[in-house]
């Protein structure tokens, strides 16, 4: 059975959008803010520099309205990104594009770089204060990210028939092969997409339930984990929306005896 046709309607053609990718940016630069968002999603937007930062500390705050992620009343919605980790732009390339991962914090003028408390979506601060205690200790982290890739209506796996299932588990992990290893191209642009960021990403493999993979991220030292970790899967959204499918997190995206998804 055929997949009914899904919005949008008209596809965006990536050939067309690269013509422009190879223009010149006269020495601008194109910084991707990305934040967690309300219910844990990731949220970008992107801000013009006038010249690559050195460092974290030389990216400015910048701001965003908290009322349309579910981080602030509508009343006062100004949610302030203070930039934490910069890593290159695989979808930017050729010029010093960077995504810049931020937390949140509320307004207040009278703090530093204009920096209140963070917002109680803000989870990393506390994370680094406790990095930052133990960083003489050097903890080291390596994290496994399981996830399954979608058809674009999010209710079949990709590679599952429509309204049925496969066979059963077995040949899928570790697999090669058409009839075994459902969306490879998704798996391998966004590993070549890490490599390129600069994400400590140490390998991939397809699992056990069909359309689902898992990457590991590390070794990593202290937030820097979490960190890229985020940042990985940012990349691994963006590339999913680039080939049209959908990517799941879920640790239990399928009920029945199918394998979960965890990291």
């Amino acid at each position: 059975m055929a997949f009914p046709v899904l919005p949008p309607y008209t596809k965006c053609d990536l050939a067309i959008q690269d013509r422009f990718a190879q223009l010149d940016q006269g020495g601008k630069v194109m910084a991707e803010y990305i934040w967690v968002g309300g219910k844990g999603e990731l949220r970008c937007k992107t801000k013009t520099l006038d010249a690559p930062p050195k460092s974290v500390d030389d990216l400015p705050i910048w701001n965003f309205d908290g009322s349309s992620t579910e981080q602030a009343p509508g009343e006062d919605s100004e949610v302030l990104l203070k930039p934490c980790a910069i890593y290159k732009d695989p979808f930017r390339p050729g010029s010093p594009n960077i995504l810049v991962l931020c937390d949140c914090y509320k307004p207040d003028p009278d703090g530093p770089r204009g920096l209140g408390a963070p917002i109680p979506t803000n989870t990393r601060v506390y994370a680094n204060q406790i990095m930052d205690k133990v960083a003489s200790h050097e903890p080291w982290f390596g994290i496994e990210q399981e996830y399954t890739l979608f058809e674009p209506d999010k209710k079949t796996p990709y590679g599952w028939p429509k309204d049925g299932e496969p066979g059963p588990q077995g040949p899928y992990y570790c697999s090669i092969g058409t009839e075994n290893a459902f969306g490879r191209a998704v798996v391998e642009a966004h590993y070549k997409a890490c490599l390129y960021a600069g994400i400590n990403i140490s390998g991939i493999n397809g699992e056990v339930m069909p359309g689902q993979w898992e990457y590991q991220v590390g070794p990593c030292t202290g937030i820097a984990s979490g960190d890229q970790l985020l940042a990985s899967r940012y990349l691994l959204i963006r590339v999913c929306e680039q080939y049209g499918v959908v990517v799941s997190f879920d640790p239990k995206p399928i009920p029945g005896d199918w394998n979960g998804a965890g990291c």
